[in-house]
């Protein structure tokens, strides 16, 4: 019996054919050899039977790829109601997200769900636009929705326990499929029209929907010619779909309000004070994002690595601030993993070789995050306490969204030269509440730990926290709080013990 030691199946396949990448042969029996020669003949067996398994592997791989091209297979082109009836009872069923939400599919899920009598069918997905019908009550004991990050759509069933929510760090959730802890039946994902060679495009999310189409059993691709063909990760070869379905429909947009005047302060103090020129942003949705992105016109060499972006980026390409001059990894291009706009945003990506879509365990992976320099990750959150734990998933006991992306940077940023881990937040809630805390709401989610947090804004200033023991920290984070507020929190950290006379 032959063991395969120090290196993975993974590391093997990689090398070229021509190379010596076999290990020496460990953990061979030799009870029973008596000369020489028959030593090598059972060594020499033992190495074809290695060889036949690194040879099934690299098949294997090659197998999954979604860019190979199958010779001699084409898709079915079916109707969304043909498509689905590819769904059984106990299937595990990957739902494309964001803007690239399969809709139709799902629709005509809901209506096979009934139809076949379908029973416990799991839909796992990141961030879905628009509404879900599979969540209606009447499907209850049919399907169960499973969210790796929670858009608004969810959030109600989650909270009441009619849908469940995964914490994992967004770039984790490829190997969930990968490795198997979520074993897909199905994938239902968006794409474009296929160009001349065969390929069609995942357009604004490639995300984790690359590894879901590696592992899914069966493969149903929803064609709209509104979708942006996008370029980088993004192209899948239709010998590899089982169905096709043909439909048009315009995609769900995001509209970003108007910073507000305290969003708008805390852009400026971010813009002004941790971004520098030559930078490399990481930003979300949402309007303090929004409210940095329009305060970076007058910065130059800007590079842009993010598991996401919106609207607020075009302007600063426009402008000539974003160049992505200084990148080390893929320098001269804007790396993402997904995108959510308006139709402005999909205008703007598509067939632009500025744009690279990659599968999220490479954008979110802190080992490539770091490679680049300068770093700016700029995350949010619910409520900071103190010592500063970061509340960012949940208000108190209400699942809110998810871990996210944010620890992912937080740490790539922290490990890159010059890099600026960046945690933003308003200092209190809409109804006056602080959200510099004593401590968090019970049951609240931490999500960055004391431990990784470096940089917290609000609009009353800037506090790093990196290397501060608890007393200065608890200081530093009372002085950025509203000032209603302050004497309260100083009065909770004397109680608590974190500061004394």
């Amino acid at each position: 019996m032959f063991l395969l030691r120090n290196f993975s199946l993974t590391q093997l396949a990689s090398k070229r054919p021509n190379q010596n990448i076999l290990p020496p042969l460990r953990g061979l029996s030799t009870s029973g050899i008596h000369n020489e020669t028959e030593a090598n003949i059972i060594e020499g067996e033992a190495r074809q039977r290695q060889e036949r398994e690194i040879e099934k592997y690299r098949f294997t791989r090659r197998a999954n790829e979604p860019f190979y091209k199958v010779p001699g297979r084409e898709p079915k082109q079916v109707s969304a109601d043909e498509a689905v009836t590819v769904v059984k009872s106990g299937d595990n069923v990957f739902v494309q997200g964001v803007a690239a939400t399969p809709t139709p599919l799902l629709e005509a899920l809901c209506r096979w769900g009934k139809k076949a009598n379908l029973k416990k069918v799991r839909l796992h997905h990141i961030h879905t636009e628009g509404p879900l019908p599979h969540l209606k009550p009447e499907y209850e004991g049919i399907f169960r929705d499973n969210s790796l990050f929670m858009g608004a759509n969810v959030r109600e069933a989650v909270n009441a326990g009619k849908a469940d929510y995964t914490p994992v760090f967004l770039s984790e959730i490829p190997s969930l499929f990968r490795l198997g802890a979520i074993p897909l039946d199905v994938a239902f994902v968006q794409t474009t029209p296929p160009d001349n060679h065969g390929y069609v495009s995942l357009g604004t999310s490639v995300d984790c929907t690359r590894a879901a189409l590696e592992m899914a059993k069966h493969k149903v691709a929803i064609v709209n010619p509104r979708m942006p063909y996008t370029f980088g990760d993004s192209f899948v070869h239709v010998s590899q779909l089982d169905y096709i379905v043909q439909d048009e429909w315009e995609l769900p947009e995001l509209y970003a309000k108007p910073p507000n005047s305290v969003q708008d302060r805390i852009g400026q103090l971010i813009a002004a004070n941790l971004v520098e020129d030559g930078a490399c942003l990481q930003m979300g949705i949402g309007a303090i994002p929004n409210a940095v992105l329009s305060k970076l016109k007058n910065h130059k060499d800007l590079g842009v690595h993010t598991e996401m972006f919106s609207d607020g980026l075009i302007d600063l390409v426009e402008c000539g601030a974003v160049t992505n001059s200084k990148k080390v990894i893929n320098p001269g291009r804007i790396v993402s993993g997904f995108l959510l706009g308006t139709r402005k945003l999909y205008d703007f990506v598509d067939r632009n070789p500025l744009i690279t879509m990659q599968d999220i365990a490479f954008t979110n992976n802190p080992v490539v995050i770091a490679k680049n320099s300068r770093v700016t990750a700029i995350n949010s959150a619910i409520e900071v306490d103190l010592t500063g734990q970061v509340i960012s998933d949940s208000i108190g006991t209400k699942l809110y969204s998810g871990v996210g992306g944010q620890v992912d940077f937080i740490r790539g940023a922290s490990l890159s030269e010059g890099g600026k881990p960046i945690i933003a937040l308003p200092s209190t809630t809409s109804s006056g509440n602080s959200r510099i805390v004593n401590f968090a709401h019970p049951g609240g989610g931490v999500v960055t730990t004391r431990a990784h947090v470096y940089y917290v804004v609000t609009e009353w200033g800037i506090c790093e926290l990196h290397g501060k023991n608890l007393r200065e920290r608890a200081l530093s984070l009372i002085s950025i709080a509203h000032p209603d507020h302050r004497e309260a929190l100083e009065k909770a950290a004397f109680e608590r013990g974190l500061l004394s006379q």
